[in-house]
């Protein structure tokens, strides 16, 4: 893999700098990660679909407020009228009748109580420590380098291509029903990730810059990594379960 650390010395084109941060997705996305490439490939447990499921459930509720600390840093109130849209989109007109809602329905689909997924309290600490993570560097970096670190929904619609169909065809307690998170996350990601690009490109208009987006962008990567990386470890061959964290002989 590339090493992105020094890519924009010297400056890039707009069309070099775009191609850069779609090379991050090529190399860091968790398309690649072999807990992707076992779920798609009909290899997860029950219990580890499950873990997924209430692992992830942290991450999709912290989005809306992430969301909210770029709206805070936002003095464009043309941007803000944009990036508000997802916070709708995940929280609903009510709070529970978005995107979150409906990843709380696939993990009760799998058998989760949905009061134990949303307390968060079984999920992996090293879930909760790089969801924390995330949720501080768009807190306390840059406007520019908090909407680069979205742009990993540039990507997010290939992994959906190929997660749905898969998980559809080889596990036969998946329903489409189940899976109603998906149906409206490739449109969204797409409207969102075109927005955020066009303003990194356009913002980010010095070497410094284009850089600190780059490397925000690494940086959201590994994020995604890191938590299917604990996943693997904990549900996986080694079973290396940390105290306090979902066991699947628990009954929730």
């Amino acid at each position: 893999m590339s090493d992105f650390h020094h890519r924009a010395r010297g400056g890039l084109s707009k069309s070099e700098f775009e191609a850069v941060l779609r090379q991050v997705g090529d190399e860091r996305y968790h398309s690649r990660h072999p807990f992707h490439h076992r779920m798609i490939g009909g290899g997860l447990s029950k219990a580890e679909m499950q873990a997924w499921a209430l692992n992830r459930y942290c991450y999709q509720a912290v989005i809306p407020r992430k969301d909210a600390m770029i709206l805070a840093h936002a003095e464009d109130p043309a941007f803000r009228a944009v990036w508000r849209k997802r916070i709708e989109d995940h929280d609903g007109e009510d709070g529970w009748s978005g995107g979150i809602a409906r990843w709380l329905h696939l993990a009760t689909s799998l058998g989760l109580d949905a009061e134990t997924v949303k307390s968060e309290r079984l999920a992996l600490p090293a879930t909760r420590f790089a969801v924390g993570a995330y949720l501080s560097f768009c807190t306390n970096r840059t406007l520019l380098e908090a909407v680069a670190s979205s742009l990993t929904e540039m990507f997010s619609p290939t992994i959906i291509g190929e997660r749905v169909p898969a998980m559809l065809a080889r596990y036969d307690y998946i329903t489409e029903d189940t899976l109603a998170y998906f149906s409206r996350r490739p449109e969204q990601a797409s409207r969102d990730a075109d927005f955020a690009l066009a303003y990194v490109l356009a913002h980010a208009d010095t070497p410094e810059c284009q850089q600190q987006a780059i490397d925000a962008l690494v940086f959201k990567c590994d994020i995604l990594w890191a938590m299917l990386d604990a996943l693997q470890h904990a549900y996986g061959a080694s079973g290396s379960i940390p105290p306090g964290a979902f066991r699947p002989e628990w009954s929730l």
